[in-house]
């Protein structure tokens, strides 16, 4: 019975695999518009934080161009901190929940000539980006981002997609059945005939951050600051690991809240001021290391770079 089921299954799958392969995803066009409406925001947020930074908090911010399914611009009338648009765009981006690839380009709004530019990998891998630091001369500016392509989140499974998984499982299921069934020969050096012997096994190094005289280990929630052992909450570590994967970054209070006590359901915003105090308590004593205020945005975890020798 057992045989017979796993071929019946098989064949079933391969008659949903036979009737869909042929049909494509469709393209659900409420998907791309919702999208389209998430970069909108994200985009036209990055423009009011670079303006805010320039002491401009009057002026109109233009409206967002799409210039393709995956391409949008934005019009600034004066120059901006190149070096501060990474982290504002990932942050307006991370907000709206678009995850995906994108390429961002700096140009002159005058001839469209490209100014500066990088791609979302040089700032997430390396937290630094082509051109970064460089002067920019009095005009106006193009902010363009490509994405790699539109996102479809919640988008429901296709027909096509679930002929194929039936299929898969299927033969999972039946490879399964063909394991369990088959008599296994063990190799006479095989470690099930040579069980280890009783007592503690080697475990693998843990996963440790080090910033400063600081060693933090998100694993078992410890942090060693300058020879001072310490254990962690659970919601001091993931705000901890939040900063040390964002040093010397200005993090907003709303990013922060959002990484960090969303999955609560319920955001308190004094929570972020709570924790962050409680940070400052644990690190006071590695002088490398700081959480400073910047009024009426959010946080920066400041490292000190050591000494070249």
């Amino acid at each position: 019975m057992g045989k017979a089921a796993a071929i019946i299954g098989l064949l079933l799958a391969g008659l949903l695999f036979t009737q869909f392969t042929g049909l494509a995803p469709a393209v659900d066009q409420t998907d791309n518009r919702s999208f389209a409406r998430k970069v909108n925001l994200a985009l036209r947020r990055t423009a009011h934080h670079l303006l805010v930074e320039q002491g401009d908090s009057t002026s109109r911010i233009p409206p967002v161009e799409q210039m393709s399914a995956t391409t949008f611009t934005i019009r600034l009338e004066r120059p901006f901190e190149y070096g501060h648009l990474p982290a504002i765009l990932q942050q307006s981006l991370a907000l709206h929940q678009i995850g995906t690839n994108y390429d961002v380009a700096v140009l002159d709004c005058t001839n469209g000539e490209l100014q500066l530019g990088y791609n979302f990998l040089d700032y997430t891998d390396h937290h630094e980006v082509p051109c970064g630091g460089r002067d920019q001369k009095r005009g106006c500016y193009t902010l363009q981002v490509t994405f790699a392509a539109a996102e479809t989140a919640s988008r429901p499974i296709s027909l096509w997609w679930a002929g194929m998984l039936g299929f898969v499982l299927a033969g999972l299921g039946g490879f399964v059945w063909y394991r369990v069934t088959k008599p296994e020969k063990l190799d006479p050096a095989s470690p099930a005939l040579h069980p280890s012997p009783p007592g503690p096994q080697p475990q693998a190094p843990r996963d440790q951050i080090r910033f400063g005289q600081t060693v933090f280990n998100p694993a078992d929630l410890s942090l060693d600051v300058a020879g001072s052992h310490h254990t962690l909450t659970y919601r001091e570590a993931k705000l901890l690991r939040l900063f040390a994967d964002h040093q010397n970054q200005v993090l907003e209070r709303d990013f922060i809240l959002k990484s960090v006590w969303e999955d609560e359901g319920i955001i308190v915003g004094r929570s972020a001021d709570v924790f962050v105090s409680r940070l400052r308590k644990l690190l006071q004593h590695d002088p490398t290391v700081r959480i400073t205020s910047v009024h009426g945005v959010g946080y920066r975890f400041v490292v000190e770079q050591a000494p070249a020798d």
